[in-house]
């Protein structure tokens, strides 16, 4: 898979944003890649317990970016407990 951005004015920063299903073990080497090349990476938001983890960053203009660890269907199975 590959996405292509486009350069322009900045957005104002909001919540919207896109997020990808990752392996939680694969997220601290995102999260230092991310930090290599400068990105602003926030303090993890508080979770509810099963919703997996977490790593939200901006690009240049502001997009909002999530990657997840965790599946639909593993959160749907844990709120089913």
């Amino acid at each position: 898979m590959w996405l292509a951005f486009m350069e322009g004015e900045p957005t104002a920063r909001s919540y919207r944003h896109v997020a990808f299903e990752v392996a939680e073990a694969d997220v601290p080497t995102y999260a230092a890649a991310l930090q290599a090349l400068g990105t602003e990476i926030p303090p993890a938001r508080p979770r509810v317990d099963g919703e997996g983890l977490s790593l939200y960053f901006h690009d240049y203009d502001n997009h909002l970016f999530e990657l997840h660890a965790g599946s639909l269907a593993q959160r749907l199975a844990h709120y089913a407990q």
